[in-house]
């Protein structure tokens, strides 16, 4: 079976490398992306698309989300996404409450984003694992790149309020913090034991924070407040974890110390209202503040708290605070794929690489740009027909 070959010709090609510019070819064969440059040989039977006009990027992608886990239009049956029966659930996995139907799959590819992680809910201290998959497919095991990708981890008023609210620890942000220490010692105990032959009873959410505990596996922490983001920190060192920090939200007020850390961070969902305490500071800042500094971030809807096609609508609404648009756009593509720790694979155009591909119908963070098409390994996943009817 012959195959399929794409030309994407004659538009502006932000490839989020030093090889971009108006009018270059960008070949799809199959799933990869073959080439992109000046004067290139299309094959004799290739899909033409002329872009003219119009941009051509890598797939957006979500970093921070609970789309398929948070269904949408049916109410409290597809909330799947917080398992408080216990205040630490490391046992769970995101993978195996993914609905595939969830319609902001559809609304995720209408606007360009072809790719997000898939989070557990921050009501538990560790709330399981999550995953990095496609949008795109008929079932999960299409759509998986990555199960297990971290291990959700909360800290701050999230866990405070579930459980305190029940009279049941932790009622504190130290009792947060006890419950996290606490059960990476676990771990450690657990995995000492193993080594040694030790193990009577196999246990499911230690056996999956083994590989945190031993640096394989990092944690995607929900730290807002800056005491909670510099606690984390000072987990961290204590048990020489891997982690990014999520949402970061008074992360302008110690940009010195986080500069310097190490970790990657996504920011947002700027956009939401501040609907408790630690949002109080909530404010463009911190995008701000880090561009300023070269910190490389991420940003994320945390889809459904602000619906995913609005993903572009918040990297261009930076704009307004002086971030500039290569920035922005990098925070979607190339340093999102970065904090996913899947450069290699996406985040830019580049030959080997997934052809998951948008066609703009001009710069992705202009007011009024629509997507013309999106791409996810090689294949269309959508057209816009209403678009292309007018053209025609």
């Amino acid at each position: 079976m012959a195959i399929m070959v794409t030309a994407i010709i004659n538009g502006y090609v932000w490839s989020g490398t030093e090889n971009q510019g108006n009018h270059l070819t960008l070949l799809i064969e199959g799933s990869r992306i073959k080439a992109i440059g000046h004067q290139l040989r299309i094959p004799e039977k290739a899909v033409i698309i002329d872009a003219a006009g119009g941009w051509v990027t890598p797939g957006i992608i979500d970093v921070h989300t609970h789309l398929g886990v948070h269904t949408q239009d049916i109410g409290r049956a597809g909330h799947d996404f917080n398992e408080t029966s216990a205040v630490s659930t490391p046992e769970v996995r995101a993978i195996d409450a993914i609905n595939p139907r969830d319609s902001g799959f559809s609304d995720a590819r209408k606007a360009g984003i072809t790719m997000v992680q898939v989070l557990p809910g921050s009501a538990n201290v560790i709330g399981g694992e999550t995953c990095v998959i496609k949008t795109a497919g008929t079932n999960v095991e299409e759509m998986i790149v990555q199960a297990p990708s971290a291990m959700k981890v909360a800290l701050g008023e999230n866990p405070k309020t579930v459980y305190g609210s029940k009279g049941k620890a932790p009622l504190t942000r130290m009792g947060v913090a006890a419950v996290l220490r606490q059960e990476l010692m676990r771990a450690q105990d657990y995995a000492n034991k193993k080594e040694t032959g030790k193990i009577e009873t196999r246990d499911l959410g230690m056996e999956q924070l083994m590989p945190v505990i031993k640096g394989e596996l990092p944690l995607r922490v929900h730290a807002h407040r800056a005491d909670d983001i510099q606690t984390i920190l000072r987990i961290a060192k204590e048990f020489s974890l891997k982690l990014t920090i999520e949402h970061v939200t008074e992360g302008h007020l110690i940009a010195n110390e986080l500069e310097t850390c190490g970790f990657r961070f996504t920011i947002g969902p700027t956009m939401s209202s501040r609907s408790k305490q630690e949002l109080a500071e909530k404010s463009w800042k911190t995008v701000a503040v880090f561009a300023e500094k070269g910190i490389p971030f991420s940003i994320t809807t945390d889809h459904p708290v602000i619906p995913i096609e609005h993903l572009t609508t918040t990297a261009s609404y930076a704009l307004k605070y002086g971030v500039d648009r290569e920035t922005m756009l990098k925070a979607i593509t190339i340093w999102a794929a970065e904090h996913l720790q899947l450069n290699t694979e996406v985040g830019t155009l580049e030959a080997g690489k997934d052809a998951d591909v948008v066609i703009w119908s001009g710069h992705p963070l202009e007011t009024g740009t629509v997507v013309m098409n999106t791409f996810i390994n090689g294949m269309a996943v959508y057209t816009n027909e209403e678009v292309m009817t007018k053209d025609v």
